[in-house]
């Protein structure tokens, strides 16, 4: 091989690693790794009926054979662009496009999916948050920052995982109806330019997009107050339509998740009182103006 060719293959390798067509499944995602399995199998049983070695199809879909068995066998989670093309070229007519909205939901890690099926059922959820913007409102590029700041750092792939699934989360404000939001943002976080000057820019504007819909009610707690409740950690609250709740606190029970009707009532009173002494909703968006405005 001439040193030329030798470059070009390496590229190729490195291209090819670069381009795999999803993420590694979780093995204690039992429901994910059934999902993932089940779409693998139809993927292989299509490529055989139409007489295709692996290679083949990993040629005219543009992945490698490596890759292409990967997921075939359910040990890779394949991307949106992957089954699109694995349907035209195995002339699927839909179907084997239309695993997408099933294979979205298992590229989220277990315990994301499972807190988005929760606030996604919830009518009313009530959140205080001390060290940072909530997932909820946080914008594509603030989240990618604040995902990317981790130590040990994250995997570009598992970045663009992560803040996908954040994003996801935040469908809950299309609903229909529409839960009933209440967010308590710390001033400190807010003023912190994560992401540099332009997506701190964007993620004020966003909060106050937010705190403008009529089921949002956004409060900022200053600096410059009295000790309170939340100084123990995050406090969030969820209400379901058939009367249960479920509460969690950083600084309470251990920081797991609870539906003792009597420690929900701990939670709620420690919430209120934050709520009580943070400042006013239309307070709380001049605030946030003048913090623009600062930038």
């Amino acid at each position: 091989m001439t040193v030329d060719a030798e470059a070009e293959a390496e590229a190729e390798e490195l291209k090819s690693e670069a381009d795999e067509p999803g993420w590694e499944v979780d093995p204690d995602d039992e429901w994910g790794v059934a999902v993932i399995a089940t779409v693998g199998r139809q993927l292989r049983l299509r490529r055989k009926a139409m007489g295709l070695r692996a290679a083949e199809f990993g040629k005219a879909i543009g992945y490698g054979e490596g890759l292409v068995l990967k997921v075939e066998s359910g040990g890779r989670i394949p991307r949106p662009e992957y089954l699109d093309k694995a349907d035209e070229v195995l002339k699927a007519d839909g179907l084997i496009a239309a695993m997408k909205e099933d294979v979205a939901k298992v590229r989220y890690p277990k315990k994301v999916r499972e807190l988005g099926k929760l606030e996604a059922n919830a009518v009313e959820i009530g959140v205080y948050e001390c060290n940072s913007v909530h997932g909820l409102l946080q914008t594509p590029e603030h989240a990618r920052a604040l995902i990317e700041a981790a130590q040990p750092p994250y995997s570009p792939d598992d970045v663009e995982r992560m803040v996908a699934a954040r994003l996801a989360r935040q469908s809950i404000f299309e609903g229909d109806p529409a839960p009933s939001l209440h967010f308590v943002l710390e001033e400190t976080p807010l003023r912190r330019p994560v992401g540099g000057t332009m997506v701190w820019r964007r993620q004020l504007e966003h909060l106050l997009q937010a705190g403008q819909l009529r089921n949002v009610r956004l409060q900022v707690m200053p600096t410059h107050t009295d000790a309170h409740p939340g100084v123990d950690g995050k406090i969030e609250l969820l209400k379901f339509p058939d009367g249960t709740a479920v509460g969690r606190s950083d600084g309470a029970f251990n920081g797991r998740p609870i539906t003792d009707p009597r420690q929900l009532r701990i939670l709620e009173l420690r919430y209120g009182t934050i709520r009580a002494q943070a400042l006013p909703p239309r307070e709380s968006l001049a605030f946030i103006e003048k913090l623009l405005g600062e930038t």
